[in-house]
């Protein structure tokens, strides 16, 4: 997969205002950006007291987005906040403010983690290494699941995405990143119609869903951070980026965990999940699920790159990859239920 386009560098220019508002004396020495983030901008702010800490900046109210984007922060914040219950380490949240008078953009201060992302580093990575990593990352997905929530869908208010059932929610959802399509203009790889009609065909299955779990569903490797001592062997150091999170299906997970795969042919990864929650199956319904949400998946993917401004080799890419991954999807759907 080509990278996408780096950020365009939208400075954050009230850090050290907020800084002193929310933390007192501490005084920002040091601000770095960082890389990686397609909406919303990250910096690393350095403290005179020795604190490094990670300030996240939404794009302004006006700026076009798909309609599950609306609080996105705020939903990161409860992600973080819900899976530190759990004893997964993720970042601890300092403040989250929405957009008012007083910032002009929603923004979120949270602690760094140490490491580096097993993007950056998988050619450091050893097989054994990536094996018990992969249990790991399981287990701890796993954990996060065992919350439940008290609704199904995007846990934001302002984005209208929740439902008392999943199979009112993840409608709703499908239904929001097709409305989203013709808003943008993006042609899509089958007709919008049938698309809307997935989940009525396959609501049986949809229906098989009975709790609210606890979902990050953008646990890929460039939101998994490593790290190790020396020469030593990697260890899991955090998970990070919980802004696409909801409250759904917990088997929603392994097609975040792997965008471009499939992660329930990872043994390594569903042996540490089964670990932690033993009852995980993959009958045909669950396969059935998991197409449908790598629809959903692919779909977002798609969209959120006209208002993004995606461009280049990489928006080449996607556009090729998207349509193919859906039909892929759909035809994985047509075999299943022959």
């Amino acid at each position: 997969m080509p990278s996408p386009p780096p950020r365009s560098g939208r400075g954050d220019e009230l850090a050290a205002a907020r800084l002193r508002r929310v933390l007192g004396p501490a005084a920002v020495v040091r601000e770095t950006a960082l890389s990686g983030g397609l909406y919303n901008s990250a910096r690393l702010l350095e403290l005179s007291d020795g604190r490094r800490l990670v300030l996240k900046t939404a794009p302004a109210a006006s700026t076009p987005a798909l309609t599950h984007e609306r609080g996105l922060l705020g939903t990161e914040a409860l992600f973080h906040r819900l899976a530190a219950t759990t004893g997964v380490r993720v970042p601890t949240v300092l403040h989250h403010e929405p957009a008012g008078p007083c910032a002009p953009a929603e923004w979120l201060l949270l602690s760094y983690v140490d490491g580096t992302t097993w993007h950056a580093g998988r050619d450091r990575i050893a097989p054994a290494d990536r094996a018990a990593l992969r249990r790991r990352l399981g287990a701890c997905l796993a954990r996060i699941a065992a919350v439940t929530g008290p609704a199904y869908g995007y846990p934001q208010p302002a984005a209208g995405l929740s439902a008392p059932d999943w199979p009112a929610a993840f409608t709703a959802m499908l239904h929001a990143v097709l409305a989203d399509a013709h808003r943008f203009d993006v042609a899509l790889p089958a007709p919008t119609g049938f698309l809307a009609g997935l989940p009525v065909r396959f609501g049986h299955r949809i229906a098989e869903v009975r709790r609210a779990a606890l979902v990050h569903f953008d646990a890929w490797e460039g939101n998994v951070v490593l790290a190790r001592d020396g020469e030593g062997p990697w260890r899991l150091s955090g998970l990070i980026d919980g802004e696409r999170a909801f409250f759904g299906d917990p088997l929603a997970e392994l097609v975040g965990v792997d965008p471009l795969g499939a992660a329930e042919d990872d043994t390594d990864l569903l042996a540490g999940y089964r670990s932690v929650a033993p009852a995980l199956t993959l009958d045909t319904g669950a396969r059935v699920r998991l197409a449908l949400y790598r629809v959903y998946l692919a779909l977002v993917m798609r969209v959120e790159s006209v208002p993004r401004a995606y461009g280049g080799e990489f928006a080449a890419w996607l556009d090729t990859w998207s349509a193919d991954r859906v039909m892929e999807q759909l035809a994985v759907l047509d075999a299943l239920e022959a």
